[in-house]
């Protein structure tokens, strides 16, 4: 997808099409999710604090993410895209390989298939998507990103070398920036540089394990196949403060809050956790995590609430203000069964499964609103 957080955002304000537009928290002190393009030619990008963004992009429209209406276009995508062919690997909120290989004779080449995908996305969705086609997913890949925004690019297999070659280093996928480095200090500007060098230089300069897997994507002989897989590998929710947190009250009614998020996604996607893992970042920068396997998987507010103010009270360091807390749910399964019967005791409520509270709290909020229904304490 293109720009994918701020495309979704876009689809309730069509007035700011064409306007730089930037999607990040409503302090001003985090991060930005997302950027229109046009925000991104300015030099704005996501990750960047928000603060330099407004500082290289001062006209820009600053909106506040809305993390379920992604979760649902890209939901909607998917089941699009697995209509084309059962074998779809997302591999992100945004992106998925296809193999094609057997819906060619039912549907045809393979840039009509990718233009009527684009076409279908932009209809159904209302946003746009990029495409590449290639004999690799390494090759896909690059030629996807060529194609941004809105476009499509195949690479015929006969032609894969002459597409990579003149590229910069930096386009091959999954080259990390200390492995980019350590390349150029040896005269590789170009994926073309790499593909032609030594075997033995490439493998003393960086190993033997990275040197192959590297040589073997920029030479075009990447064959890794797509792989469908199923679910999410992690559910969570994450707040940057508008000013530091000491330790206290407040904080811990952070944590409470961005565990009840978080519950509340794991219950909606009709999963269950087994690891709960909190994160801190105090006011120097520094982040810190933290995380706690659970006797038995559940889905429970009151269960995770009580493992991440562990987690959250332990990461705590004297004299340490906090800027951001976020609370992650790790090692999902399905959820089956019936809910149980819960109990008072500890133990009882740890091993309880689909809790009448929490089902009642997340019903009120689908028809009424996520600040609908709330813990008693997160009240102002």
């Amino acid at each position: 997808m293109d720009a994918f957080f701020a495309s979704v955002e876009l689809i309730a304000r069509p007035d700011l099409r064409g306007r730089p537009v930037i999607v990040a928290g409503a302090s001003g002190r985090g991060v930005v999710v997302a950027a229109t393009y046009e925000a991104r030619s300015f030099g704005v990008h996501a990750a960047m604090p928000v603060a330099r963004a407004q500082r290289l992009c001062p006209s820009a429209v600053m909106i506040e993410p809305h993390r379920d209406a992604y979760t649902r276009v890209s939901a909607g995508v998917m089941e699009l895209l697995r209509d084309v062919t059962p074998v779809v690997e997302q591999v992100s909120i945004d992106e998925a390989f296809l193999d094609l290989t057997g819906a060619l004779k039912r549907l045809g080449p393979a840039a009509g298939i990718g233009q009527a995908v684009r076409q279908a996305v932009r209809q159904r969705f209302s946003i746009t998507c990029s495409a590449g086609i290639g004999r690799s997913k390494s090759v896909a890949k690059i030629a996807s990103e060529q194609a941004k925004p809105d476009g499509l690019l195949e690479v015929p297999a006969a032609a894969t070398l002459d597409f990579l070659s003149p590229l910069p280093m930096s386009a091959l996928w999954g080259l990390g920036p200390k492995t980019a480095s350590v390349l150029a200090g040896l005269g590789m500007a170009t994926i073309g540089d790499l593909a032609s060098a030594p075997d033995g230089m490439v493998r003393r300069a960086i190993g033997q394990a990275a040197a192959a897997h590297l040589l073997a994507l920029a030479r075009g002989l990447d064959d890794a196949p797509v792989e469908p897989r199923q679910g999410e590998k992690s559910v969570g929710a994450e707040e940057t403060f508008p000013h530091d947190l000491p330790w206290g009250e407040e904080l811990s009614r952070e944590v409470l809050r961005m565990a009840d998020k978080a519950a509340h996604r794991l219950r909606q996607a009709e999963l269950l956790c087994r690891t709960v893992a909190v994160k801190l970042r105090t006011a120097d920068f520094k982040t810190h995590t933290r995380s706690r396997t659970l006797a038995t998987p559940t889905d429970q507010t009151k269960v995770i609430n009580e493992a991440a103010q562990g987690l959250a009270r332990s990461l705590w360091r004297p004299g340490s203000n906090v800027r951001l807390v976020g609370v992650r749910l790790e090692n999902l399964a399905a959820r089956s069964g019936q809910p149980v019967q819960l109990t008072l005791d500890e133990d009882g409520w740890e091993g309880a499964v689909g809790s009448g509270i929490d089902r009642v709290a997340d019903e009120i909020r689908r028809r009424f609103g996520d600040g609908s229904v709330t813990a008693g304490t997160l009240i102002p």
